[in-house]
């Protein structure tokens, strides 16, 4: 019992101070729920002018990545994006937690902001959207694997997740670019919803999914978008420290060039 009183303290103790990068965190997943209702719903519902403008399913898919990749970028650049670090993801805050760039008190929080913050953009959307999200077309922007199955949606989720915070240790820690570290990030959004999503929906996010399956009650597989973006991730980390070395990793910042304050072990202010 006093265990577990010691570790509720531990998880309590930067609440006070940290609480409004957590809602920044829990604010910019749910906008980006809202984005990927809209824009689904937009060009997907079958009673909508722009199916029928877009007939093809590649074109409209194309469209979709488009508009979520600059989303993406958007919320990135945007000034709670620069001050929370813009992970948006469970995945990201755990792999920059096993990097070091995070107290737990922290990655917890975080993570618990972005499942409650996806879920809730996904709710807010539904009240927008009504009829519309519940098509068949639409459902709710659930992730389920593709008709090739779970096996290949499993290290589809791998490994674009991989290439995703591969790139983001890459352009982040090096202070001459890492100003476009959201303009990289933002375009492998958009690639990987145009070429990769009919394999597995295109997650890299555990709350993500977890926003969409909770109000279309559609659990396929759901393991699979709990362990495949970690698995990526961390991988991607592994290589890069192995490769840079741990130091190299400078902040759990996306975008750091920036006057926002940092509440992680920041090596650019060092």
């Amino acid at each position: 019992m006093q265990h577990c009183d010691v570790l509720m303290a531990k998880l309590a103790e930067p609440v006070h101070v940290h609480w409004p990068e957590y809602l920044m965190e829990a604010a910019g997943l749910g906008l980006f729920m809202i984005s990927a209702a809209v824009v689904t719903a937009t060009l997907e519902y079958p009673h909508s002018p722009l199916h029928y403008l877009f007939p093809d399913a590649t074109v409209r898919r194309i469209l979709i990545g488009l508009a979520m990749g600059l989303t993406a970028i958007g919320l990135i650049y945007s000034p709670w994006g620069k001050r929370s670090g813009a992970h948006l993801n469970p995945a990201v805050t755990v792999t920059f937690f096993r990097l070091g760039k995070m107290k737990g008190g922290d990655a917890f929080w975080y993570v618990a902001s972005q499942f409650v913050g996806g879920t809730i953009g996904l709710w807010l959307a539904a009240q927008i959207l009504g009829l519309a999200i519940e098509h068949p077309a639409v459902n709710y922007v659930v992730t389920v694997p593709g008709p090739q199955g779970t096996a290949i949606a499993f290290a589809a989720e791998v490994i674009i997740s991989f290439g995703l915070m591969l790139v983001v240790l890459v352009v982040s820690n090096r202070p001459s670019i890492n100003r476009w570290t959201g303009v990289f990030a933002g375009a492998l959004v958009a690639t990987y919803i145009a070429a990769e999503a009919p394999l597995s929906g295109m997650s890299m996010n555990p709350a993500r999914t977890f926003a969409s399956a909770l109000p279309a009650q559609l659990w396929t597989d759901y393991w699979l978008y709990l362990i495949a973006p970690l698995t990526g991730m961390l991988l991607a980390a592994e290589c890069y420290v192995r490769t840079h070395g741990i130091h190299q990793v400078l902040c759990a910042k996306l975008h750091h060039h920036n006057n926002s304050r940092c509440i992680f072990h920041c090596r650019y202010m060092a």
